[in-house]
């Protein structure tokens, strides 16, 4: 049995960690209340990396981000990535462990991409199988993020937010709602972003995204978005941030900013954005002074 208990990640904002921004969270996190690193870049036996992530995980919480178990994936999640892993999480002890709604290996090659999914009954029994065996080896719960999309396949029956409803039902995984994702992948297939959010099963989510994206047009000159990691989060994605939150109550919110990496004070400002809105809807979902219980 893996332990089933929820994210223990406060509601305040987090960003993910880069190593040049290290002396400086130290001396100042401003708004930080939480970090995040990416699995696959301490996965080593020892070295500054796991130097410096021992000595921030002594003063925040932190989550860990997978990238490389290939969830969505047609072969079971590789046994050895999976042993690093557990390795890893095993003496972080992280607040919260998060993986993709996608693929990214197949007979032994790994892509640098996580690759979308047709949402059919056969994918679903699959990414529920593999989930159930990445949450018995590591014992603990993870939680499964919405993808950033480009296409739809034809044989998709499902709709996306009634996958993950089914996902979560059946394995008993918990959900990274990406808000950046969700408006790449809506524009991207004509769809209301703010209907996914209202459609999005918000019981299950542990941790929200935030992040910026690349604006373009393809070949019949309709808007293209592409989830890039590499910006600031536009004002369409903020208003959609706070419309989750009006349904989930505040909730640890991740500033993602992964390329094109800029100093920290604009990191810091971003989650300074971040932890604004959340103290906002803390006190929207306050109960009233002197209501009765």
């Amino acid at each position: 049995m893996f332990d089933a208990s929820p994210s223990t990640l406060p509601p305040r904002a987090g960003v993910g960690f880069k190593p040049q921004h290290y002396g400086e969270i130290l001396a100042d996190p401003g708004a930080v209340g939480w970090l995040e690193i990416h699995a696959e870049n301490y996965m080593g036996a020892g070295g500054r990396p796991l130097a410096q992530l021992r000595a921030l995980a002594e003063r925040f919480p932190i989550s860990v981000h997978g990238v490389g178990l290939s969830i969505g994936g047609e072969e079971r999640p590789d046994r050895a990535h999976l042993a690093r892993l557990a390795r890893l999480l095993g003496w972080l002890q992280p607040a919260s462990f998060s993986e993709h709604l996608a693929w990214s290996s197949h007979g032994g090659a790994f892509f640098n991409d996580l690759l979308p999914l047709p949402y059919t009954d056969a994918t679903l029994a699959r990414v529920c199988a593999h989930i159930d065996e990445v949450q018995e080896a590591l014992g603990r719960r993870l939680l499964l993020e919405n993808p950033s999309t480009y296409l739809e396949f034809s044989e998709t029956t499902w709709a996306e937010t009634d996958f993950l409803a089914e996902i979560v039902r059946r394995t008993g995984c918990g959900l990274l709602l990406d808000v950046n994702n969700v408006h790449v992948a809506c524009t991207n297939r004509g769809e209301d972003p703010a209907a996914y959010i209202e459609a999005f099963p918000v019981a299950a989510v542990g941790e929200i995204h935030l992040g910026g994206h690349d604006a373009e047009t393809d070949e019949h000159g309709a808007p293209l978005l592409i989830d890039s990691h590499a910006a600031e989060v536009i004002d369409p994605v903020w208003a959609l941030h706070e419309r989750a939150l009006a349904r989930t109550g505040p909730l640890a919110t991740l500033i993602e900013w992964d390329n094109d990496v800029p100093d920290w004070p604009v990191l810091a400002a971003e989650a300074a954005r971040a932890a604004a809105r959340l103290e906002r809807a803390a006190k929207a979902t306050a109960p009233a002074r002197g209501a009765r219980p």
